[in-house]
């Protein structure tokens, strides 16, 4: 969870130094990170599927399979990240398509050039986190993620504005600056991986070039659904900014903010999730349907009692949280706070859902379910969230406050339907467990 914090830390220092630039620098650094977070967030989701995949490895003592998973994860990530990196390099040309192309639109290519390096090594280190993780050592990705916090905001300080003899690169030094924080920080993780008594013996890197299909095609089959199912949440979230757009400017600016302290509590619920993976794989791989029960409910009910804090923030110290982000002697704030206020109402409840169905999800890819979990995830999200936001917010004197209860409602579809499906998994492995006891 604290990992899944840092490496948010990471992406909220480069939004706020490049409102430091001026509006234009944050306006195509935004554009930029919208176009290359979700492209980010895919290929984390299809290379993710290599934690529940070494996880019930570990569990089941196949060794060997731990280290294939792992090789064919850094190909898989790099089969993905080249044609989503050429894209990406190239992307003015898809708005001068469609005649959208000007100087924002400018900029923002020549962030994505210095930045879309960042994606193949952010990848990779999705693969080490869930090799690490598989082995309940996680301390390490922590660690080197805390450090790359501060080395981001350094170099951010460096290249931006040109400190220290350096030039000032404007928006595209965050660019530079996020490229090698990534390059350094999977760097350092593998160095740890390799040398490390008990993950040396693994050898991840001998005969690397070794073509291993089934193994490549498995991850393929497990992930592709998953990073389906993070872009159809963080899709919902983006067209839920469209319709904030289409109610108001207050509403659009109080959107972001709550989203943003929504999204800051949400990463303790995330952190959970890949824990919850792990320890239900690892209960799955060496045949415990007990431990599958525990690990599966005991991260559920964390991620509960975690939902308190947040949820007495947003509703008791709603201006407290809003005077991190707003001037109020400024003309206009307080009327933007006060709708923020009102999101930040919405938002306490959205967080219990929001972790719950995040966690039943992640407790059911530790079973390698991922296809009807991405079924269910389109459907809360689309049919369910954004349309009931989109009536809501449109349509009734709710405005934006309709559309962030659209979206609760979204999330807790999801929840409901992912916890239930956990229930009735679980249970077929025990009766599985117990067939296979009595064959015995």
């Amino acid at each position: 969870a604290l990992a899944q914090l840092a490496q948010i830390a990471i992406n909220t220092t480069d939004v706020v130094m490049m409102g430091w630039l001026g509006r234009d620098d944050l306006a195509a650094g935004t554009l930029g990170g919208n176009l290359l977070f979700p492209t980010f967030l895919f290929g984390m989701g299809i290379v993710t599927a290599t934690a529940p995949m070494m996880a019930q490895a570990l569990g089941g003592r196949q060794y060997r399979a731990i280290r294939r998973t792992a090789r064919q994860g850094f190909w898989v990530a790099l089969a993905y990240a080249v044609p989503m990196g050429l894209m990406l390099w190239n992307i003015e040309q898809v708005f001068a398509l469609f005649d959208a192309a000007d100087a924002s639109t400018t900029l923002a290519q020549a962030y994505l050039r210095a930045a879309v390096w960042s994606l193949l090594p952010g990848l990779w280190i999705v693969v080490l986190r869930s090799f690490v993780s598989a082995h309940s050592r996680p301390r390490s990705v922590l660690v080197v993620t805390i450090v790359g916090v501060g080395v981001n905001a350094l170099g951010n300080y460096t290249l931006m504005f040109g400190n220290f003899g350096f030039p000032a690169l404007g928006v595209v030094g965050a660019g530079v600056s996020t490229s090698i924080v990534n390059t350094v920080m999977f760097i350092v993780l593998m160095a740890f991986v390799l040398q490390d008594r008990r993950f040396k013996r693994y050898y991840l890197l001998v005969r690397f070039w070794r073509s291993d299909w089934p193994r490549f095609r498995e991850i393929l089959r497990l992930g592709m659904p998953i990073g389906l199912a993070i872009l159809a949440e963080s899709g919902m979230f983006a067209a839920g900014s469209i319709l904030m757009w289409m109610i108001g400017t207050n509403e659009l600016a109080a959107h972001g903010i709550a989203l943003q302290c929504a999204a800051v509590a949400f990463m303790v619920q995330l952190g959970i999730s890949h824990a919850a993976t792990v320890r239900v794989g690892l209960a799955a791989g060496r045949g415990d349907p007990g431990g599958v029960h525990r690990a599966g409910w005991v991260a559920l009910g964390l991620g509960g009692v975690y939902s308190i804090i947040p949820i007495a923030l947003f509703w008791f110290m709603p201006w407290t949280l809003l005077d991190l982000f707003l001037d109020f002697d400024q003309p206009g704030n307080l009327e933007l706070a006060e709708v923020a206020v009102a999101f930040l109402g919405v938002a306490a409840i959205f967080q219990f859902v929001d972790g719950v169905q995040v966690i039943a999800v992640g407790n059911l890819r530790g079973l390698k379910d991922t296809r009807v979990p991405m079924v269910i995830a389109a459907i809360g999200y689309w049919p369910i969230g954004f349309t009931v936001g989109a009536l809501l917010g449109l349509t009734t004197p709710l405005g934006g406050t309709g559309v962030w209860i659209g979206l609760a409602c979204g999330l807790a579809f999801v929840a409901v339907v992912a916890t239930h499906r956990f229930h009735r998994r679980e249970r077929l492995v025990a009766g599985y467990a117990q067939w296979a006891g009595a064959r015995a």
